[in-house]
């Protein structure tokens, strides 16, 4: 960890050189020490630390981009000359207008010293605890125990700069039988509340449940999602039309949609960076504060994300404080996702369903029609048929193609409790989805599988 001066002095020496009309610096350093198992044995310990600055330039309305791990004065100095040939090449980009102006940002304290200080051991004691039970049940137990301390700093030409320091602990298993998995994971600030042995107990009980599974046939089912599908299925969705980028090219599902219903009134989404049980950062990329956006209230289509760029294309918009770090091509993107929870246990749905799956995980989703919202991917670790409120046979896993605001407009129950995920390409944001489990009155398979 280098600490706010030593980045401050960094990201200003580069500022005090530029000649650009603007210039803004991005710092982000990572401290990653991580712990591998697999047949439930620890096969790896690995720790690394990195070091990023990126250097955006603004000549007329020209913009270049540059970025070196060496923080050196000539490293710097030759990745701000990179900036600059980069931008005398490019062409003018007309809707640019400026980089932000300082703000206030709201201090949180994201950095845990527990974590940052976890220790190999400390982690090998938690896969332990997993891969002890494991063979004791003849299963295999892989997975891996992450523990990570972030510093980021951006400072521009207009007087911003902001630093933020924080840390994370994610442990993720899957746990496999002959003929069946389970799956379980958490993450944190704080590594103390990672329950690792709790965790593989979960695993443990849904491997042993998916032995021998039988085959079903495509259709349409109730389905009982929880919340380990649930996040990774919002996870695409913000992709696909929680941007402004997206919204103003118009290939988001929210195009023509804002103020009208597009699922269920049991229905609210959201983001917040300063939300206390996701992963919070106070700023954005461009050291802009986060503000919540409400994206689906009720089921109505609400608001999309901005930062400074996609703010100064519509008139009478301010960046909401999602920028990604230069350069980006996705536009700004929300991190810190989360859905309103409900009232029901999960044991209630299951009481409530009289035909009907149950899928812990899903996996492999991709987009099929974004303007639809339409995703196809797998069922994952632990599918079940539901049959007069109790738990069948598990089943052989499917392949499934549903829009998912079809499905959020199809909403039963809403689970009372929730849980942050960090699934798919969520884990390259310092951030997550907090969602509850969800019952699901239909939602469309369409194939299944050998397995």
């Amino acid at each position: 960890m280098l600490g706010r001066r030593r980045i401050r002095e960094r990201i200003e020496h580069v500022l005090s050189l530029s000649k650009a009309d603007q210039t803004e610096v991005v710092f982000m350093g990572e401290t990653e020490q991580l712990t591998r198992f697999a047949n439930s044995y620890i096969h790896q310990n690995v720790g690394k630390e990195d070091v990023g600055l990126r250097v955006r330039v603004v000549v007329g309305k020209k913009i270049g981009i540059a970025s070196t791990n060496d923080l050196s004065d000539a490293a710097l100095e030759r990745a701000l000359e990179s900036a600059m040939t980069a931008a005398k090449f490019q062409q003018d980009n007309p809707d640019f207008i400026s980089l932000p102006e300082p703000q206030s940002i709201e201090e949180i304290d994201g950095f845990v010293e527990s974590t940052a200080a976890c220790t190999p051991q400390k982690r090998a004691e938690a896969v332990r605890s997993i891969c002890l039970p494991s063979r004791e049940h003849a299963l295999n137990a892989s997975g891996a125990f992450a523990t990570r301390s972030f510093e980021y700093g951006v400072g521009n030409s207009l007087g911003v700069f902001v630093y933020y320091p924080t840390t994370l602990a994610d442990l993720r298993t899957v746990i496999m039988s002959d003929s069946g998995s389970g799956y379980a994971a958490a993450a944190s600030l704080d590594v103390e509340e990672i329950d690792a042995e709790s965790l593989g107990q979960e695993a443990i009980d849904k491997a042993l449940r998916t032995r021998n599974p039988v085959d079903l046939p495509p259709g349409d089912y109730a389905v009982i999602l929880e919340e380990y599908a649930v996040s990774l299925l919002l996870t695409y969705l913000a992709y696909m039309g929680f941007g402004a980028l997206a919204l103003q090219e118009g290939r988001s599902f929210m195009v023509g949609k804002l103020g009208k219903k597009i699922a269920g009134e049991n229905v609210s989404i959201w983001d917040d960076g300063l939300h206390p049980k996701n992963v919070p950062m106070p700023f954005d990329f461009e050291g802009v504060p986060k503000q919540r956006v409400d994206f689906i209230t009720t089921g109505t289509a609400n608001a999309v994300v901005y930062d400074s760029y996609t703010a100064g294309r519509e008139e009478g918009k301010n960046s909401t404080g999602h920028a990604l770090p230069p350069p980006n091509s996705i536009g700004p993107f929300p991190w810190n996702v989360a859905m309103d929870p409900g009232q029901a246990t999960k044991e209630e749905m299951l009481a409530s369903t009289k035909k009907g799956l149950w899928v812990t995980r899903v996996h492999y989703v991709r987009p099929v029609h974004p303007l639809k919202t339409i995703v196809t991917g797998m069922t994952r670790d632990g599918t079940f048929l539901i049959k007069d409120g109790e738990f069948g046979r598990p089943v052989k896993n499917l392949r499934f193609t549903q829009s998912i605001l079809e499905a959020l407009s199809d909403v039963e129950m809403i689970g009372h409790d929730t849980k942050m995920g960090r699934e798919g390409f969520m884990e390259d944001f310092i951030g997550g989805v907090r969602v509850p489990a969800l019952k699901i009155g239909k939602f469309t398979f369409t194939s299944t599988t050998e397995f």
